[in-house]
């Protein structure tokens, strides 16, 4: 049975609304029946047999983020570090990054049916990311299976998702913070970790890691798209918009090293990369108190 079909959200309308049936993925809880769900919604739509509807408003629903019993979720400082250079240590790193895919997939769907009232595109836009970070959680679960672990083995952390919930009022607070700031923040910390696989000599697991940056870069670059769009349409200025949100919403500090080429290449422009150039610089003075990196 389509899990869509059957899921409380759905409906037997004979061109469903796209967007709750966005919320119903984003409600399935077992990881495999939330991607099937989203390749489901990514064909129907494509195929019209899911309407987007804009300007309808949907109440949110109490299964809201739909996740797993586990893995548990810890604090960030609990988390266990591990080596590379053994199978253990490298599954325990492409843990962290499937649980932060499983999260985008949540992020993204939550976009796609929490903000009413804006251009279709934005929808289109924010499913694709959805469809993309789905396969990218199935290329590291595959990879995981390979080293005798799944999803869940280990714990992980929620601070994705806590971004999420901060900004459920405001859209434009979520696209400042959730793709352009937590999101980015993975173009930076993907050079270092491939380096560090490869030498280990895991390069199947480095290749996945390639994928995952070509696919990130257009994701902040629609983050950064609509974020400006949005800062257009209210007569805000996009720097001291984003200055403002990001002290507003107590988003996390960002620490170099930058990848500053694939920033450039997510839409940030000059201003912004020599801000945080800056930063890195007085950064690089100061003890490093900061949590472990989230995406």
């Amino acid at each position: 049975m389509n899990r869509l079909a059957s899921h409380p959200f759905s409906t037997d309308d004979p061109a469903p609304s796209m967007r709750r049936l966005a919320l119903a993925a984003l409600c399935e809880r077992e990881p495999g029946a939330k991607v099937a769900a989203v390749g489901t919604l990514r064909d129907r739509y494509e195929a019209g047999d899911a309407v987007c509807r804009p300007e309808e408003r949907i109440e949110e629903s109490a299964l809201v983020p739909g996740r797993p019993a586990r893995p548990e979720l810890v604090e960030p400082r609990a988390l266990r570090h591990r080596g590379m250079q053994t199978e253990e240590g490298r599954a325990v790193l492409l843990h962290a990054i499937a649980h932060i895919e499983f999260n985008a997939i949540n992020l993204a769907l939550d976009a796609v049916w929490r903000f009413a009232g804006m251009p279709e595109a934005f929808y289109a836009d924010w499913l694709r990311v959805a469809v993309e970070e789905a396969h990218h959680f199935g290329l590291l679960q595959a990879r995981l299976v390979e080293f005798g672990h799944t999803y869940g083995d280990f714990p992980a952390h929620d601070g994705l998702w806590d971004m999420c919930a901060r900004t459920r009022d405001d859209v434009l607070a979520r696209m400042a913070l959730v793709p352009r700031t937590l999101e980015a923040r993975g173009l930076d910390a993907s050079p270092p970790i491939r380096a560090r696989l490869m030498q280990a000599g895991d390069a199947a697991s480095a290749a996945i890691l390639d994928v995952i940056l070509r696919d990130e870069i257009g994701h902040v670059r629609i983050g950064n798209r609509w974020f400006r769009s949005l800062c257009h349409a209210r007569g805000s200025e996009p720097h001291e918009t984003y200055a403002r949100l990001a002290e507003q919403y107590r988003a996390p500090r960002l620490r170099g090293p930058f990848n500053f080429d694939a920033r450039r290449e997510a839409g940030f422009d000059e201003a912004e990369l020599t801000a945080l150039a800056a930063q890195a610089s007085t950064a690089a003075n100061e003890p490093d108190t900061a949590k472990p990196r989230e995406r």
